[in-house]
């Protein structure tokens, strides 16, 4: 039985990162592929956690050599992409994949990926301020960083319709965001 790909979307600060270190403690056997990206790590970031670290020559070969299921430009800045051959052997082998994606490369995925072996779950906040409060505790930001964040927070909005759940992310409520995305995960499964 082919596996299944479960996508995390939803905008910078809404708890995909969180949400997907629950899930990697609570299921050691679902697989947890790695982006590429070309941004700076964080001060408490360590390559290969989350992201491979790459430079932007090694990215863009690796898009002229057809390596990625999806990637895209994000805030106008850094490239971020999904290895293919991680996730496809992976679904042949009949597992559950959980990756985090941004909006931008959910259409991408579908072209690839069959639609009954593809879960897309959008985690969205109440509004904005909550959004801009959440990405400041992470690191300063100009002001222009900010009105970057604030338009791609509006467009990755108009995304919802196209996603198969949404969950609202609400601050101080993580045990209960993961569990709305366990629930999604256990219903999909069956």
């Amino acid at each position: 039985m082919p596996g299944k790909l479960f996508l995390i979307l939803g905008s910078s600060g809404s708890g995909k990162g969180t949400v997907l270190a629950k899930l990697r403690e609570n299921y050691p056997d679902f697989v947890f592929p790695l982006s590429c990206t070309t941004r700076p790590r964080r001060p408490k970031e360590k390559p290969g956690e989350v992201y491979h670290f790459i430079s932007r020559d090694e990215f863009e070969y690796k898009i002229e050599q057809g390596e990625f299921l999806e990637y895209a430009v994000v805030h106008q800045d850094h490239y971020y992409g999904t290895l293919k051959d991680p996730i496809l052997k992976a679904l042949e082998d009949g597992k559950t994949v959980v990756r985090e994606v941004d909006v931008q490369g959910l259409r991408s995925i579908r072209e690839i990926i069959p639609k009954e072996q593809l879960v897309s779950i959008f985690l969205t906040v109440p509004d904005w301020e909550t959004l801009q409060e959440r990405i400041l505790k992470r690191a300063a930001m100009s002001i222009e960083e900010i009105e970057r964040r604030y338009t791609s927070y509006l467009q990755e909005l108009t995304w919802i319709p196209e996603c198969d759940y949404v969950i609202e992310s609400v601050s101080g409520e993580i045990e209960k965001l993961v569990a709305d995305v366990e629930v999604i995960l256990t219903k999909e499964e069956d």
